[in-house]
């Protein structure tokens, strides 16, 4: 984790990113090189996402799969080949840091992913990231301000609180943002401290989740899927996440 100099930062967003802010899942990168293994992937996915399994569990299975790791270059290659985010993330991502609210991405996808992003020139910059070290390449001017590994999906919890204190940002003043049943346990705490809730995409497992539990979502963007669903990538594609940025501003002035 690199040492950076501390801003003062009026509150936290808090953002899982496959399927949340982007259009693609943290296993595309083998998928993309390895299609015949994009059948299993997908159901280690669902799994996993619908806390079936756990993270760790996930990642053996797929180590297992895998006939070799992934290099820079493969992930580079598939990054100027496929690389998307929604509309209007970018432009959240700016507002935040323009305004002084700290912006994490919390995901189980690949620091590896988000390394050559960056590099790539393909995401703004990101002070700080928590994901997954299954993928990771030697270090980089580039790479986030503070990198977290996240290794099991309570290790998002444990990552979004580490960020808050490191920066003095009361727990009042965090928004949680993400899209299925993986990020109820990190929803899960947010209420309990008064967080704020957002889902992104809202998956039926996520739905499930926050209601056997008495969970109140603050607030959704993006379409809301039932189970059986099939995702609508246009319709996403249509949804414009500065659109978030009235309330975030409304929840920093509670």
């Amino acid at each position: 984790m690199k040492n950076t100099k501390d801003p003062t930062y009026r509150g936290l967003f808090s953002s899982d990113w496959n399927e949340c802010l982007a259009p693609c899942g943290p296993f595309d990168v083998i998928a993309y090189h390895y299609p015949d293994l994009s059948e299993e992937l997908s159901r280690i996915f669902k799994h996993y996402t619908g806390n079936e399994i756990s993270l760790g569990q996930a990642a053996g299975q797929i180590n297992q799969l895998l006939p070799a790791p992934i290099t820079q270059i493969q992930m580079d290659t598939y990054l100027k080949s496929s690389f998307r985010c929604y509309t209007g993330v970018r432009s959240l991502i700016d507002w935040c840091r323009d305004h002084d609210v700290l912006f994490m991405i919390n995901t189980t996808g690949a620091i590896g992913y988000f390394q050559r992003a960056l590099a790539l020139g393909l995401l703004p910059p990101i002070p700080i990231l928590s994901a997954h070290p299954a993928i990771r390449f030697p270090d980089s001017s580039e790479d986030p301000g503070q990198v977290f590994e996240l290794f099991e999906i309570q290790d998002k919890t444990r990552n979004t609180l580490a960020a808050a204190r490191a920066f003095g940002i009361p727990l009042k003043r965090i928004m949680i943002m993400g899209d299925s049943g993986g990020d109820g346990p990190h929803f899960q705490w947010g209420n309990s401290v008064g967080a704020s809730l957002v889902g992104s995409m809202t998956k039926n497992s996520l739905e499930t989740y926050c209601r056997e539990h008495g969970i109140p979502i603050d607030h959704r963007i993006g379409p809301t899927y039932q189970r059986g669903d099939r995702a609508e990538i246009e319709r996403e594609m249509d949804v414009d996440f500065s659109g978030l940025i009235p309330f975030v501003t409304e929840r920093l002035s509670l």
